[in-house]
């Protein structure tokens, strides 16, 4: 199912809906759409929109300020791009840099996505004691971060020049590790 972004009045990232959802709020006028899907429409008897990717809502919301994202399995793997942080190949498991056994949790700075092989070859050891090596550095994405990566953007590629900007909410490139590491 298509997912749509919904932005607060204040344009800033609120949470993700179904179509569905997006195209009732956009319908009893509590939203309109700020960027459709090219080509796509939504028609019925009385009803022709674009499809929405991102909606804003036209009255402001107030929410709890979140600084940090929930960290999630599906989170790490979708920010990691679903790539293993060891060899590249598709990743459909998460690894933890610390074991939990040696102490290591679950956090956006102690987990990867990793392959099954790789995974199960590092098995109950750090990379250093297994002698593997991580190819990208994990990092803590923002709620607006994670959001936008959910939706399938990266590093502004397929987002509205507006909600694109140099250094606005979608700085979400994972950093490459130096050669030394």
């Amino acid at each position: 199912m298509r997912e749509t972004l919904i932005l607060n009045a204040g344009f800033e990232p609120l949470s993700t809906v179904s179509l569905r959802r997006a195209v009732v709020l956009v319908m009893q006028d509590k939203a309109v759409v700020e960027h459709a899907h090219p080509g796509l429409r939504v028609r019925a008897a009385d009803v022709d929109l674009p499809v929405p990717q991102v909606i804003r809502l036209r009255r402001y919301v107030r929410v709890p300020f979140r600084q940090r994202a929930p960290w999630s399995r599906r989170g790490v793997l979708v920010r990691d791009r679903h790539r293993c942080a060891y060899c590249g190949r598709r990743a459909t498991t998460v690894d933890h840099i610390v074991p939990r056994s040696q102490g290591g949790g679950d956090t956006w700075l102690n987990t990867v996505a990793a392959c099954a092989a790789d995974n199960h070859r590092k098995a109950d050891r750090t990379p250093a004691q297994a002698g593997m090596a991580l190819s990208v550095k994990p990092f803590a994405p923002t709620p607006a971060d994670a959001l936008l990566l959910a939706l399938g953007f990266r590093n502004g590629e397929g987002l509205p020049e507006w909600l694109a900007v140099p250094g606005g909410p979608v700085p979400v490139s994972a950093p490459a590790l130096p050669a030394s590491a």
